[in-house]
């Protein structure tokens, strides 16, 4: 029979895919390496049963311990794995910036999850770095792996990622281009490539608020680097211990934007359904691997984890919409389908005391199915279309004598006049036919599917 006696023995031996629709007009052959093909869906498994195994090897983790950790979700996932293999408890802090899926996941699989603020400094006591070393502290029988000081962390990608690439390559291997959060993945798989063929180039991607590159550059730490970003898992406000510079021959930023966007592209376009910082890694290659590679050039690039952790962010187009990263789709807004409206004069409304016998008569010379309501002071009370109409005359056909006032629906909607079409859209449903947008004189405008429909084609 062929069968593995745990689930952490699936770890590893993650497949190279080739791309080959994001890479036009790039020279040489760009390979993904899929770390998503782990259990725990992200590389962060590797180095999950590493830690754990090196510190029972010590003696500093016994049976019935607590594992203690500060994460972006990743790590911890993979460190419940093990747990799980092996027994142990869980504690795990985050960042209140890392997606909700995240947490979800890790205590669906057991863990305990503490949510801590992101904008505060490293030893700041509310950080997840120093709430994970309180608990530690306060807990008997803890471990605090400490995946950024840990050198279990490069270890794992020494004895694993790095041979499993010069190995599935032939030993063709010349460039190699990994995200720099902790640093174990890029500093182990490049110290392993490099002492294979010291010819290796390995870049290292950054983000922008981060500090690694400037670092690398001018060997200065510059506190005026950093600010918040919002790309997970990539990227530090300090200096890992197992960042080791001297294995990272090139680094490249990437913004949170051109990272979200090629996540979504190689989901779409290569069938690689990836979490952002992968998008992070490819966009930030990609770029250095548009000047630098040569035709018979083979690049490897880390894709860390899985899109699920993703969707209420990077895959959610309303998120997207919100923080300005929907990629390459130039939609109108409220303002221009209002100025290209035929015959865009003033507003036509139907007073509440209008019987529905006369809203009928309204709509019809107008052409119209949807209309606001007023009140006698002109301000917009309710909405009426041809729809609530019909179904209130089925039920009662004495209703064509009732007052608009007693058979109306809610107002219609406003809304800005800078929002898109594809926002607009989402708001218009069964509860709500139209919308209404004041312009800058403050005249009332309806915009209805027509004239979405009309937006969209024209």
């Amino acid at each position: 029979m062929n069968y593995y006696n745990s689930i952490i023995d699936t770890i590893g031996n993650t497949p190279l895919v080739k791309l080959n629709k994001v890479t036009k007009g790039i020279r040489g052959t760009i390979l993904a390496k899929v770390e998503y093909f782990n259990p725990g869906n992200s590389v962060k498994d590797r180095i999950a049963v590493t830690m754990i195994e090196d510190a029972e090897a010590r003696g500093v983790l016994k049976p019935g311990g607590t594992i203690i950790e500060g994460t972006s979700g990743n790590t911890g996932m993979g460190l419940a794995l093990a747990a799980i293999g092996k027994g142990y408890k869980c504690i795990f802090t985050m960042a209140d910036k890392q997606s909700k899926e995240k947490i979800d996941i890790l205590r669906a699989v057991g863990a305990e999850v503490v949510v801590c603020p992101t904008n505060v400094s490293p030893d700041d006591p509310r950080s997840y770095y120093s709430v994970a070393k309180r608990l530690n502290q306060e807990i008997p029988n803890s471990l605090y792996p400490n995946q950024y000081d840990n050198m279990a962390n490069t270890a794992a990608h020494y004895t694993t990622t790095g041979p499993e690439i010069w190995r599935d390559t032939d030993g063709r291997i010349t460039h190699f281009a990994a995200g720099v959060g902790t640093g174990g993945t890029i500093c182990g798989t490049s110290k392993f490539l490099k002492e294979q063929n010291p010819g290796v180039v390995s870049v290292g991607i950054d983000t922008y608020g981060s500090v690694f590159k400037k670092y690398k550059e001018t060997g200065e730490f510059d506190e005026g680097e950093i600010y918040p970003y919002l790309t997970e898992g990539i990227g530090e406000d300090i200096l890992p211990k197992n960042v080791d510079f001297s294995v990272i021959d090139h680094f490249v930023k990437v913004t949170d934007k051109d990272a979200a966007i090629m996540a979504r592209r190689l989901s779409r376009e290569e069938g690689l359904f990836v979490g952002w910082s992968c998008g992070s890694a490819m966009h930030g290659a990609l770029e250095w691997a548009r000047e630098n590679l040569k035709d018979d050039d083979i690049m490897v690039v880390i894709l860390p984890d899985h899109g699920t952790r993703y969707l209420g962010k990077i895959y959610n187009d309303a998120w997207m919409q919100d923080h300005g990263f929907l990629e390459n789709r130039q939609f109108k807004t409220a303002r221009d389908i209002i100025i290209n409206k035929n015959g865009s004069g003033a507003l036509t409304t139907l007073g509440k005391n209008v019987t529905v016998s006369q809203a009928i008569q309204v709509l019809n010379r107008h052409g119209i199915s949807q209309i606001p309501v007023t009140d006698d002071e002109g301000h917009i009370v309710g909405s009426l279309t041809d729809s609530t109409i019909l179904n209130r005359l089925i039920e009662d056909p004495t209703v064509k004598d009732q007052p608009v006032s007693e058979v109306m629906d809610k107002p219609f909607k406003f809304v800005g006049l800078n929002n898109t079409v594809d926002v607009l859209s989402s708001l218009i449903d069964r509860d709500n036919k139209a919308l209404l947008v004041r312009d800058e004189a403050q005249h009332v405008h309806i915009i209805t599917q027509a004239d979405l429909l009309a937006a969209m084609t024209n």
